[in-house]
């Protein structure tokens, strides 16, 4: 009896002949076949994208070893897909898929019906949906000259790998758990200090909340502000469409308040009686607005009132013909809540941002941040500590001051050349400029024209909710000289045929 016991026991313990690749196993093998049914199998799994070009397949070795076949019936399948020229052995880096079979492709629905001989669909030939931002990334163009963006080919990939290295090198075992919702006290403890050094806002560690950008500060802070009973955030026109998508997708109302050179209107503000303003007062998006002394006393005094300021400070570190302009949230602190990121002066990938708010929402958004993600990446907050505190961030501002600044002056004198009649705004600072014409045409039919020619451009009216002039949005920090003056170029020459 005891051996029987011990007998059923062992067989309920041995692996069973298969194993998690593919989710093989010998049993769906005919008898005598092995070679060819998982040669079959892995044509199978390549040709419908599961094994797609560039994949590593397992050891011949240990994939026999967790199929309990010989390994000779691995490597005789490994080596009919070699022959058929779909996977190559690499030596030691092992094998892997190199080509896939030719099949006929399902053709994909477009997005909408066009008729005969009409433009081909572009991101600009419908209403900007959820997805708008995607869709242009996606639409190829030999030049970019989209806004939002720094010089990504200029990212200090060596700095980086130092300050991973020298995290990893020092991290104990209990830094590499659950961080902090709040984020890692070393990046909230650089933030504070790169603020007061950079920004004039004078904060503790302790005020700092890391989020995964200024997106998601707008998501955290419409949750906190509908549990306040707040349902609605003023926002600037021209304003960022993707800012008002945000607060949008999160069910609160977005009246629009105008924009002019002075920078936000506080008396339409006061009119349209929101409680909440989302502003960008150092370089306005799209216009390049700086918002002017008299106009920062009427929001301040606005804001005293009653009212909450959501300050969006994306780009403020890059200025080149103006002296630098102080922080909102330096003036009022207890009625503005401040928002500010890496993406501008690192890049969008590390998804680093912070947000200050005022006492009263602090507690809140932090709790809405633990049940959204438990907080960011530990390792990438200690990385970009070591490089705020080791000075490596100045330097490389500095240095891409110098750069964007000549790439700034290469899209001005394109513009002067190309296109005499657009009006310039915002060039004094940041990372794009706004061009509007004295004209009638659609500025979507524009961008859609520029797009065909191969220069991927903004069209201002995503930006507008009221009627404003025609015009473009273009992003010069990301693009070569040579580029920029090509891609205005191809503007002018799109221009004369519309």
């Amino acid at each position: 009896m005891y051996r029987s016991k011990e007998s059923t026991i062992d067989r309920s313990i041995t692996p069973a002949p298969g194993t998690d690749f593919l989710q093989l196993t010998v049993d769906d093998a005919p008898a005598g076949e092995l070679s060819a049914w998982l040669a079959r199998r892995l044509r199978l799994a390549i040709s419908d994208g599961r094994l797609p070009v560039g994949s590593s397949l397992p050891a011949t070795r240990t994939l026999a070893a967790e199929l309990r076949v010989s390994r000779g019936v691995v490597t005789e399948a490994y080596r009919r897909l070699t022959e058929d020229g779909h996977i190559t052995g690499r030596g030691r880096a092992g094998t892997t898929v190199v080509a896939a079979p030719v099949t006929t492709p399902t053709p994909r629905p477009s997005r909408a019906p066009h008729a005969p001989g009409s433009p081909q669909a572009t991101p600009f030939t419908r209403e900007p949906g959820s997805d708008v931002f995607d869709a242009v990334r996606a639409a190829p163009a030999r030049i970019d000259l989209s806004p939002g963006v720094p010089d990504l080919a200029s990212f200090p990939r060596a700095a980086w790998l130092r300050a991973e290295r020298s995290v990893l090198s020092s991290a104990s075992a209990p830094e590499l758990g659950y961080g902090d919702p709040r984020g890692a006290p070393a990046l909230r403890l650089a933030v504070a200090n790169w603020l007061a050094r950079n920004r004039g806002v004078m904060v503790h560690p302790d005020q700092v909340l890391v989020v995964a950008g200024t997106a998601q500060t707008l998501g955290l802070l419409a949750q906190v502000l509908r549990q306040e009973g707040i349902s609605e955030v003023a926002v600037e026109d021209p304003g960022s469409l993707g800012a008002r998508q945000h607060l949008q997708h999160w069910q609160l109302r977005t009246p629009p308040v105008a924009v002019d050179s002075r920078g936000i209107s506080v008396d339409e503000l006061h009119a349209c009686g929101a409680p909440a303003v989302l502003v960008t007062p150092a370089h306005q998006f799209p216009t390049g607005v700086v918002l002017d002394g008299e106009r920062r006393r009427e929001l301040m005094r606005w804001a005293a009132g009653g009212g909450l300021v959501i300050e969006d400070d994306y780009d403020a570190e890059h200025r080149y013909d103006r002296p630098p302009v102080a922080a909102l949230r330096s003036l009022l602190a207890e009625r503005v809540c401040y928002a500010g990121s890496i993406s501008k002066l690192l890049a969008p990938a590390l998804r680093v941002g912070w947000v200050v708010a005022p006492p009263r929402y602090h507690r809140a958004l932090v709790e809405a941040k633990r049940f959204t993600d438990l907080g960011n990446a530990v390792l990438p907050q200690l990385a970009l500590a070591r490089l705020m505190e080791s000075g490596e961030m100045e330097r490389r501002l500095r240095h891409m001051r110098r750069r964007h600044r000549m790439r700034r002056d290469v899209m001005m004198k394109a513009i002067e050349e190309h296109l005499p009649g657009a009006a310039v705004r915002g060039a004094a600072a940041g990372l794009h400029l706004t061009i509007t014409f004295d004209a009638t045409f659609a500025d979507t039919d524009l961008a859609t024209a520029v797009l065909g020619r191969g220069v991927k451009v903004q069209p201002l009216s995503w930006h507008c909710r009221r009627p404003y002039a025609p015009g473009l949005v273009l992003g010069y920090a990301a693009s070569a000289p040579t580029d920029i003056a090509d891609g205005i170029a191809t503007i002018g020459a799109a221009l004369q045929d519309l």
